[in-house]
């Protein structure tokens, strides 16, 4: 055990944020993510692990925090920077010092086995003295030999033969450029410093790294680099998240906050929920099961009670309950969300959005992009940071210009935009005056109810905007668009601030809309479960995938097979257009060869040459049968009654891939023929 809390309580005044909850760190490696609703009291669990809050004690509980061991615990809130006038490599190489230490250690250990009478001369002892070592103690070749095994094994594990490449890898990934290594940390953004102290965790490597939502912020292609990271982290992990996908790529271990208490689910977050429903379920069933057998005993005693003879039954049937062990009706799911269903003022023409050659930027451009939207689909938008999501929302709303290209909407369009800078609104109305003035004509009961179906009841209609936090904020942004009954939602990055439950509403709520979406998120779960289509953006190409994350998805892992193997092939477009061929000559008149006779080589070239021609119309037969069941396939792909199967899109793709890659081979060999 590396780690364990029992009988915590941790309590904010009156209020009881953690109730004698236990919490086991089992082994030196395991991944752990800590769910629950927003306020449940995640952060305050990694607060107390790190040190930053104390239990309440609890007469006559014994509550107390036990370790193997001493671990160090790294949290990315306890971080900070000390001078801000120093590098940004010199503030992240502070962590280095062990290594390089222990770097040089092995080097000196090195030289002293190296040295030829290392037992007995005195100029042993001067060198110890010289290199700075402070045991000047005789030791024997066995003893350095056994001291340089333990240490290069220690710094094998700290990460000593490629912590500088970590290093160039993490700053790569977090978005900073070689050029930024010498910049003052004065210069860097609060985003970025906040990346910064990410990278300086990360590459401080404690025992217990302690980490609340560390995918806020990092684009797709960032959040997969760290999963693959945490995943090869050879220490243990403790994650607080409400990224679904990211914790089912990393955790084998959820703890969920529900009621104020804990409980510990094996697994990863998938398997979390079949499981938390199964005991449900199971526990609901077992008290129903009791309940009635109590009932039918109560029945049987008060029925033969009052006869002599049956006395002793109906005792007996009492006593039988007394000692049974009463099972609880489970708590109910703390699921207690929004409702967000509405129905669009109006129904929009079928063709809702047509954009062509749209180049999107300020003063310069960030990407260039066509595409169509229809009535009823769903465009999810995803790629890296400062690549133009956001500013294509912008201008597909008229809030930023476009430098090239066009964009018009169908018939009968009306647009509802949500920016993630709604987050940050603020103002000192209440959240019913700040409503009631966006819509002014609505009765008191009318401005009640469209903010109770946000959440909004009884006495926090009349909090102040400004003192809502983020998530409260975006509910009540929601609540004002929802009003206005849009048939097309335009949504940069909805998600932000949302718990688990509060995504999944949303989830239910963009699916079963009738209207048309269009939305930014780096959530790739909410991604997958929303969008029918994806448009990915790059730095140097802007993809359409039809199909959705599915598709997306199933081509980024056969990208990253490709790659491993070698294969350079997969993903060209390759064309069945005309090839000259080109004829090798016949005969080899290299000096020194010996030729045959005139009348041999004839029959010998005749020869050749129908041997040469057969496997050339072989070639040529199969080539032109390639290209018939490439077209069969191709019709497969385009048939109507396809269009919604996925899975049967893919393979037949798939099966067009290798018959295409098939054919590039054997034209390859036709053509040198």
């Amino acid at each position: 055990m590396l780690y364990q809390i029992n009988n915590a309580t941790v309590q904010y005044a009156a209020d009881t944020i953690l109730d004698n909850i236990q919490f086991e760190i089992r082994n030196a490696n395991e991944k752990i993510a800590v769910v629950g609703r927003n306020g449940c009291g995640k952060t305050t669990l990694l607060k107390l692990i790190s040190g930053d809050v104390s239990m309440t004690r609890i007469d006559g509980v014994d509550s107390v925090i036990s370790t193997t061991g001493d671990p160090s615990i790294g949290y990315l809130k306890q971080l900070s920077f000390d001078d801000d006038s120093i590098t940004l490599d010199a503030e992240i190489r502070k962590v280095f010092a062990p290594i390089i230490s222990m770097q040089e250690r092995l080097e000196e250990l090195v030289g002293l086995m190296n040295t030829a009478d290392y037992s007995s001369d005195a100029a042993y002892s001067a060198m110890l003295r010289n290199s700075g070592y402070c045991d000047i103690t005789m030791k024997s070749h066995e003893e350095l030999a056994a001291e340089y095994t333990k240490l290069q094994e220690e710094f094998r594990d700290l990460g000593g033969y490629y912590y500088e490449k970590e290093y160039d890898t993490m700053l790569k990934r977090f978005g900073f450029t070689p050029e930024d290594k010498s910049k003052k940390l004065s210069d860097f953004s609060g985003g970025q410093r906040t990346k910064l102290a990410f990278i300086k965790l990360l590459l401080s490597k404690p025992d217990i790294l302690l980490l609340d939502e560390p995918t806020n912020h990092l684009d797709i292609s960032t959040i997969e680099w760290l999963e693959g990271y945490l995943k090869a982290y050879n220490r243990a992990v403790v994650v607080v998240s409400h990224d679904r996908m990211f914790l089912d790529k990393i955790v084998d271990t959820v703890y969920e906050i529900e009621h104020h208490r804990m409980r510990r689910y094996n697994g990863n977050y998938s398997t979390f929920v079949k499981l938390k429903k199964e005991a449900y379920d199971k526990q609901l069933k077992d008290h129903n099961a009791q309940a009635k057998e109590i009932e039918r005993l109560q029945g049987i005693a008060d029925r033969f009670m009052g006869k002599p003879t049956k006395v002793s039954m109906a005792r007996s049937k009492l006593k039988a309950i007394e000692h049974m062990d009463v099972i609880e009706a489970p708590d109910r799911y703390d699921n207690k969300t929004f409702r967000a269903e509405f129905t669009p003022r109006l129904e929009s023409g079928k063709d809702v959005l047509f954009v062509k050659d749209l180049a999107i930027g300020y003063d310069r451009m960030l990407a260039q992009v066509s595409f169509d939207v229809k009535r009823g689909e769903r465009l999810g938008i995803i790629g890296g940071n400062g690549i133009g999501k956001s500013t294509l929302l912008k201008t597909l709303v008229d809030m930023v210009p476009a430098l090239a290209g066009e964009y018009s909407y169908g018939t009968n369009v009306e647009i509802g935009y949500f920016d993630q800078q709604m987050a940050q609104y603020t103002s000192d109305k209440t959240v019913i005056d700040d409503f009631w003035d966006e819509y002014p004509t609505l009765t008191q009961t009318e401005v009640r109810n469209s903010l109770g179906a946000l959440l909004f009841t009884q006495d926090e209609v009349f909090k102040e905007v400004s003192m809502l936090s983020g998530g409260e904020k975006v509910r009540l942004a929601l609540a004002k668009i929802f009003k206005r009954k849009p048939n097309m939602l335009i949504l940069d990055e909805p998600t932000n601030h949302m718990d688990i439950v509060g995504k999944e509403t949303l989830e239910s709520m963009l699916t079963d809309f009738p209207g048309t979406v269009i939305f930014v998120s780096h959530d790739r779960y909410f991604v997958k479960k929303v969008a029918t289509k994806l448009l990915y953006m790059e730095d140097d190409k802007v993809r359409l995938y039809e199909f959705g994350y599915d598709q997306y998805e199933a081509e980024m892992a056969a990208q990253a097979s490709d790659e491993g193997s070698g294969d350079i092939t997969k993903g060209k477009v390759i064309s069945s257009g005309i090839i000259n061929k080109v004829r090798k000559p016949a005969g080899n008149d290299a000096a020194g060869e010996d030729k045959p006779r005139a009348g041999q080589q004839s029959y010998l070239a005749g020869k050749e040459q129908a041997k040469h021609e057969r496997r050339v119309k072989k070639m040529e037969e199969k080539m032109t049968a390639l290209e018939a069941d490439i077209d069969v396939k191709k019709a497969e792909l385009s048939d109507p009654d396809n269009a919604s199967d996925y899975m049967k899109l893919q393979d037949i793709q798939n099966e067009i891939d290798k018959l295409e890659e098939e054919l590039l081979t054997l034209m390859t060999e036709w053509a040198e023929s």
